[in-house]
């Protein structure tokens, strides 16, 4: 089955999203910062999943704050409230089940 090439957002000062797989059941996402740009402070009813590819990132989930660089991973609860700020230019790969359909 052919890949579907998905169009790059911009979701704020630096940071671009862009949909890698999609899906009614799951979605893969990869998100890119700049050095110093931020995930707003936000919640959604979609279980997340977060691999960091590249550079590194202070994140908040549910209050608890943690710093993460290439290779970690974590998973953010349904309803958590989560956001983070970009120490070192990086990507994020995000998967969300179900989908994000705002995304589309």
């Amino acid at each position: 089955m052919p890949s579907k090439t998905y169009p790059t957002v911009a979701t704020g000062p630096g940071v671009t999203r862009q949909v890698l797989a999609d899906h009614p059941d799951l979605m893969v996402v990869a998100f890119r910062f700049m050095e110093g740009a931020e995930g707003a402070q936000h919640n959604h009813p979609h279980v997340q999943a977060t691999y960091v590819q590249s550079g590194r990132f202070a994140f908040t989930v549910g209050g608890n704050d943690r710093e993460v660089g290439p290779g970690d991973s974590f998973v953010i609860p349904s309803g958590a409230t989560h956001g983070c700020r970009c120490l070192e230019s990086g990507v994020l790969i995000d998967s969300f089940t179900p989908r994000r359909d705002d995304f589309l």
